[in-house]
């Protein structure tokens, strides 16, 4: 209940005053029946605007952290989440993966919509970055389409850390569905959701027009706080010419 009233009381329609989305390609959502809604990542606000603009329900896998905060706030933002309905996933250790995959198949198994983001974070500087293979081992298992969906402008109107969000148009665009049904039974061979999940990113960026990077994310951003890193301490201490 607490979910329809902050799509349609106290959320969505302060979302749709602030950020004022234009929404195309929606009549490519089923209107009942399990899929998946692949997306790019640019916001901390991808989370409600797009669930606040669909007709039905749509959960996501969120990160743990948004979940287990410490003191009244934790415990707010963790209320919050799961009445957005969104599920905590630890993405950390061996077994992050697996964990996951096995959350969105049981929203999958109840009919539902599953959101995810393919990316596995938020991009950092606006790129779309290549995808890791749950969202394909998901859509084959459960045999569900996916549908490919573009957040354009978020990045502009609310980019990471910043808290108050900026007046900047966005665009929620979603994509034709995607059927996989000709690979069903191979969620195991790595090649194929490899080339499943490059053809969702791919449908991704068609919608986005981002500029694509064929690395993690994840990856990338430990490459550059590491760099700065080193930077930082080098500019304490310099070092000091040989000789």
């Amino acid at each position: 209940m607490f979910y329809y009233v902050l799509k349609y009381v106290l959320l969505g329609p302060l979302l749709r005053l602030v950020f004022r989305p234009r929404i195309e390609g929606l009549e490519h959502v089923p209107d009942s029946g399990p899929a998946i809604v692949a997306g790019n990542h640019l916001s901390f606000s991808d989370h409600f605007l797009m669930p606040a603009m669909l007709k039905r329900r749509i959960t996501f896998l969120a990160k743990k952290e948004y979940f287990t905060g410490p003191g009244i706030k934790g415990r707010l933002t963790a209320a919050f989440f799961r009445s957005a309905g969104q599920i905590p996933v630890d993405r950390t250790g061996k077994e992050a993966g697996q964990a996951a995959i096995r959350e969105g198949l049981g929203v999958l198994r109840k009919g539902e919509l599953l959101g995810i983001y393919p990316e596995g974070t938020r991009s950092h500087d606006g790129r779309l970055y290549k995808g890791k293979v749950g969202v394909a081992v998901m859509a084959l298992k459960a045999q569900v389409p996916v549908i490919p969906c573009a957040m354009i402008g978020t990045f502009e109107a609310q980019p990471p850390g910043k808290v108050i969000p900026n007046l900047h148009p966005v665009v929620i665009r979603f994509g034709k569905p995607l059927d996989f049904s000709r690979y069903a039974g191979m969620e195991n061979e790595k090649a194929i959701l490899r080339a499943i999940t490059d053809e969702i990113m791919y449908a991704i960026l068609t919608l986005s027009e981002q500029e694509y990077v064929d690395e993690y994310a994840a990856v990338v951003k430990a490459q550059q706080a590491e760099a700065e890193g080193i930077a930082g301490k080098e500019h304490r201490f310099p070092r000091m010419p040989l000789g």
